[in-house]
């Protein structure tokens, strides 16, 4: 069993058989409890991309989950023309020249230090020191001032501890689940607003209301990005080295940064940072020669998708309709992609630069949603 194997089955040793299974029943499947179930990226993409019949804010849906939470302007629970003008207004905020300069910004003591450790050959939490610098960042988004490693790290685990609520059968928060996790995201929502109000245009929340964004609206977006944004990079930089060193990647991509780029993106498709996708059918269709009713829920196997492929191989191409899937695609697609990738590049060029890596330690993480390591520790230099 390979770790990314292991990693999934750690994290949800009976879901992941199951989603697995299903692969092997064909392209759409209909599971009783769980929904119309894509296996295939061509049918995944055709779903994603028809906004009218699949939406994101109807029973089964991520709008089902997330509005009572946090309320319902957050573009993952919205659609049509509100979601489309929200939209507008916020693509201006993560064009890549800024997410890359905030990146940078922020960033830039946290990997010096970090840079300095494996130079002096000291070993190195990858998972710990992946989950500060995402904190870090998400921090500067919804305004957070006088942060320490210790303030992000508990930022990321509450973010994490509201999402490992979820699973492939919910479909809505209890009562109880949704007062924990407005407990850990008003707080934030607190902060946002703080930051809105002051107007600083060089912030993001300041950017928000320089857009026209009402402060519900900012306090809304700062919830979702504290979601969506902090797990994906935090999960990833240590699973993209692993697979590196696994595969006997390392030092190629290290010699060669520009391959960097390519190793991300099949690093993106075998981790796949979305698993699963869903949306709620709103008129009668046919998904891949299955017909469905309206209220029905459509549950896109990402994962499935994207294993299909094969193995890690930096070599593979990716045809167009697997491109970027586990961002989404159509009307939805992830609006932190640009500010995703560049944390993920810059942490990962970083540490690349730092020297031939190696793995001395690693363990697998229990009860989390995205699959990840609970320790990956490593140094630079060649294996004992």
């Amino acid at each position: 069993m390979n770790w990314e194997e292991r990693l999934y089955l750690t994290a949800h040793p009976f879901a992941y058989p199951l989603l697995r299974g299903v692969a092997r029943r064909g392209p759409v499947v209909r599971v009783p409890g769980v929904g119309v179930v894509v296996n295939d990226a061509s049918v995944a993409r055709a779903v994603l991309m028809d906004g009218e019949t699949f939406r994101k804010d109807g029973p089964g849906s991520p709008g089902e989950l997330w509005t009572p939470v946090l309320g319902p302007s957050v573009l993952l629970n919205m659609e049509g023309d509100a979601h489309r003008a929200l939209r507008r207004r916020l693509t201006d905020l993560f064009v890549p020249s800024y997410t890359e300069a905030l990146c940078a910004r922020v960033l830039a003591g946290p990997l010096e230090r970090l840079t300095g450790r494996l130079r002096r050959g000291a070993t190195i939490d990858l998972v710990d020191a992946a989950r500060v610098m995402a904190g870090t960042v998400i921090g500067e988004v919804i305004g957070l001032e006088g942060g320490t490693e210790a303030v992000y790290r508990d930022l990321f685990e509450q973010g994490e501890r509201v999402v490992s609520m979820v699973s492939l059968r919910t479909r809505r928060l209890s009562p109880s689940q949704a007062r924990r996790a407005r407990e850990v995201l008003d707080p934030l929502g607190d902060i946002a607003a703080k930051s809105y109000l002051a107007g600083d245009e060089s912030t993001v929340m300041g950017r928000m209301r320089a857009l026209g964004l009402s402060e519900d609206e900012a306090r809304g977006a700062a919830g979702a990005f504290f979601l969506t944004g902090t797990e994906t990079v935090a999960t990833l930089v240590p699973r993209l080295i692993a697979l590196l060193s696994d595969h006997g990647q390392i030092r190629r991509v290290a010699a060669d940064l520009p391959l960097l780029d390519r190793a991300v993106e099949e690093a993106m498709r075998v981790t796949t940072p979305t698993p699963v996708m869903l949306r709620s059918v709103h008129r009668p269709a046919a998904v891949g020669g299955v017909g469905i009713r309206p209220g029905e829920r459509v549950l896109i196997a990402t994962h499935n998708c994207c294993r299909a492929y094969g193995p890690f191989d930096l070599d593979r191409a990716h045809p167009p309709e697997l491109r970027r899937l586990w961002f989404g695609a159509g009307p939805h697609f992830c609006i932190g992609y640009p500010l995703a990738m560049a944390q993920i590049r810059l942490v990962a060029r970083t540490l690349l630069g730092a020297g031939p890596l190696t793995i001395t330690r690693r363990a697998a993480a229990r009860n989390v949603l995205i699959p990840t390591y609970r320790h990956l520790a490593v140094r630079s230099g060649e294996a004992a």
